[in-house]
């Protein structure tokens, strides 16, 4: 998958886990969104940056609405994945960390992820409107 992820130049692109833990990326994900590289494995988590890194909020058109989608998809992926009981630490630690999170947890909102626009404020490239597409990647026997 890093060598799909690598053909797309232009592109921001990373490959995440059921709970949300980024585990690859391509370079213009590391330009536009966040050098990943740069984080602790455990911090390389959509969740945990949406709502614990002043940065990523920052860069948000709208960090409420933006927030709320991540946090109803999030909902989706971990019930697909049949990972509820994977991801309950991630869920209570960041209810104690963050109002907001525990709020929008509490909501039940669902929301399958799939295509969109996403637009940010970049710190140099300024206001950046890009197409989104979500997909999983089904992994079986071989």
């Amino acid at each position: 998958m890093q060598r799909v992820l690598d053909t797309l130049d232009h592109s921001p692109a990373f490959i995440r886990t059921a709970i949300w833990d980024v585990i690859a990326w391509n370079k213009a994900a590391a330009a536009v969104l966040t050098d990943y590289s740069t984080l602790p494995d455990g911090q390389r988590n959509v969740l945990r940056m949406m709502f614990r890194d002043s940065r990523v909020r920052a860069v948000q058109s709208n960090w409420q609405s933006v927030a709320r989608y991540v946090v109803a998809s999030f909902r989706v992926d971990v019930a697909r994945a049949g990972a509820a009981r994977d991801v309950q630490s991630l869920v209570d630690e960041l209810c104690a960390t963050s109002p907001e999170f525990a709020v929008m947890w509490r909501d039940n909102d669902v929301q399958v992820h799939g295509d969109g626009l996403k637009i940010l404020h970049h710190p140099i490239a300024g206001k950046l409107s890009m197409e989104f597409s979500g997909f999983a990647v089904e992994v079986g026997p071989t």
